[in-house]
């Protein structure tokens, strides 16, 4: 019986953990932070694959949270595809770090772990593990110096940065 709880407990919660060495960024803003962020590259996953075009909008809810809005297009469907989650701060709201669900009780981590915190204009961003990754940006082109220093970034932290995926807009 206690085994069984231990397992409903770990598949309730999901996994919400930081990755080794990766810390969220510190007096993070939520309201410079809601709108719309567009994907710029990424790290392979089941749930983006084959999508281009890609951009994520944050809005607050009314129970306190954040409202989330993915959507991608599919090439091969001729179609938008959205998916809508929540999420909450994990510790607090002045850090860059919060839990997100798509799929009812279960959530990963969206830890922001370099921010452009002068104009809220770029984000390096991971999910549970370093299998996650996601450069962000407010508008569906970066600057190439800029794109370039995210990268490295990630890259000495411990990303698989040679299988980003660069997304079409």
């Amino acid at each position: 019986m206690k085994k069984l709880f231990i397992v409903l407990a770990f598949l309730l919660t999901g996994c919400v953990g930081l990755p080794e060495g990766i810390k969220p960024v510190e007096n993070f803003k939520l309201d410079r932070y809601l709108g719309t962020w567009y994907e710029i590259a990424r790290l392979d996953h089941r749930f983006e694959r084959g999508l281009s075009r890609i951009s994520a909008e944050y809005s607050r809810r009314e129970d306190g949270g954040v409202r989330v809005l993915n959507r991608g297009y599919s090439a091969e469907d001729k179609e938008w595809k959205e998916a809508e989650g929540k999420a909450w701060f994990v510790e607090g709201p002045d850090k860059g770090y919060l839990k997100v669900s798509f799929f009812w009780l279960f959530y990963g981590s969206y830890v922001v772990f370099d921010l452009d915190h002068e104009h809220y204009q770029y984000a390096l961003v991971s999910g549970p593990d370093k299998s996650y990754l996601w450069i962000l940006s407010r508008t569906p082109e970066m600057k190439p110096d800029i794109k370039d220093k995210l990268i490295a970034k990630a890259n000495a932290l411990g990303f698989d940065t040679s299988k980003l995926i660069f997304v079409d807009h």
